[in-house]
């Protein structure tokens, strides 16, 4: 009698174990799916690249910028996740020995300005309301797509600045300045409207540090060319085209990033070790505490690159692919994408809808049998040794 109450026993145990396990695979499972990409919890990246100078002596906040705008998108950030706000005013001025180019070296090695380049805030549109705006989305509703920040919850967004500043300020085209209380106050209004996931602001002024220094919202990392009461200093110097080309801490940056491609594990902060006074002739600063991830963790191509989904299937499921590939094929997108003149393309599908019944059938019917085939075998094997020893 004792025995077979023994076995009874183990067999529910047994048993229960192995439901409260396979439990906790579907909500690890489902919880890594609704993550996305897993640690950085973000499915799109996005840059906004403000230079806040005009003037043919301010040629190095320019290159500063196209600079940044060429790494990004060769780290793979597509053009309709980049705002670029940019004087424009030097490659085409008349004091410009190479017209129709900007440079960042006297070895004039890589043309900035090249073809392929997007400006989306030209002229006396850079101004400290459009940028408030653009951050906030706080737009009139003529504006095109081309001109706003698409982000969500789940976007990573960096913001770089580079201009004339002082401390806790930055100037716009010698117009009028933005404070550090202004971008904190936006980026407050970004997180309560859900605009992003994590931001990673840099700037490259004097007193850069300082215009990080209010800022009170999560997952903000931050950085600065500069500490209160220093200058941040200029770099290569064209004696052919007069002036400064780029600047120490956007050189150095960039001269980083030249080192990673796409697949890079290169993270945040061997960037930041790679700060050094002797090349800057300045403090560079970084802030973390409202950072809720270890830098030394975090991926370069997090902020700096483009990011893309992709799902592993097991070899038997490819007639079942197959299938579903006939069947997307088949149908007709119920949205045309926007034309050209619309950087953000977003397109969704009829197939989508059609073929999504056809995969959770399959999911469930190979989900629900391996589950019955595990139940058998492991009931089978427990009864099996239970007999042995009893």
């Amino acid at each position: 009698m004792v025995f077979h109450f023994l076995r009874r026993l183990i067999l529910f145990t047994l048993f229960y174990s192995f439901v409260a396990a396979q439990t906790q695979d579907q909500v690890n499972a489902a919880s890594k799916f609704l993550q996305k990409d897993g640690v950085q919890g973000h499915t799109n990246n996005w840059a906004v690249l403000v230079c806040s100078s005009r003037y043919w002596f301010n040629y190095r906040h320019m290159a500063n910028t196209l600079g940044m705008y060429r790494t990004v998108k060769r780290l793979g950030i597509p053009d309709s996740n980049i705002i670029v706000m940019l004087a424009d005013d030097v490659s085409c001025n008349a004091r410009n020995k190479f017209p129709a180019t900007v440079y960042s070296n006297n070895r004039r090695s890589i043309d900035l300005y090249g073809e392929n380049i997007e400006v989306d805030y030209r002229g006396y549109e850079v101004t400290v309301e459009n940028f408030l705006r653009l951050l906030t989305g706080r737009v009139d509703p003529s504006l095109p797509r081309s001109k706003r920040l698409l982000t969500d919850e789940k976007s990573n967004i960096f913001v770089y600045m580079t201009g004339h500043g002082g401390d806790e300020f930055l100037k716009f085209q010698d117009n009028e300045e933005i404070s550090a209380f202004d971008i904190a106050d936006a980026f407050e209004q970004m997180w309560q409207k859900k605009r992003y996931h994590e931001i990673f602001f840099m700037i490259d002024t004097c007193q850069a540090n300082t215009m990080y220094s209010k800022f009170y919202s999560p997952n903000i990392l931050a950085t600065g060319s500069s500490k209160l009461g220093e200058s941040s200093y200029s770099h290569d110097h064209d004696s052919d085209v007069g002036v400064a080309v780029i600047d120490r801490f956007t050189h150095l940056v960039l001269s980083h990033l030249e080192g990673i491609n796409k697949t890079s594990q290169a993270t945040m902060q061997q960037l930041f070790d790679a700060y050094n006074f002797d090349h800057l002739r300045s403090t560079a600063g970084v802030r973390t505490d409202l950072f809720q991830r270890d830098p030394s963790k975090v991926l370069l191509t997090d902020f700096f690159g483009g990011v893309a989904q992709a799902e592993v299937v097991q070899s038997d499921d490819v007639d079942d692919a197959r299938d579903f590939a006939r069947l997307a094929s088949s149908a007709k997108p119920s949205v045309v994408a926007e034309s050209q003149s619309g950087k953000q393309q977003k397109v969704s599908t009829a197939w989508m809808e059609m073929g999504s019944d056809r995969l959770g059938e399959l999911g469930r019917n190979s989900y629900g049998l391996s589950r019955v085939w595990a139940s058998v075998g492991l009931i089978f094997g427990t009864y099996a040794v239970t007999r042995f020893l009893f």
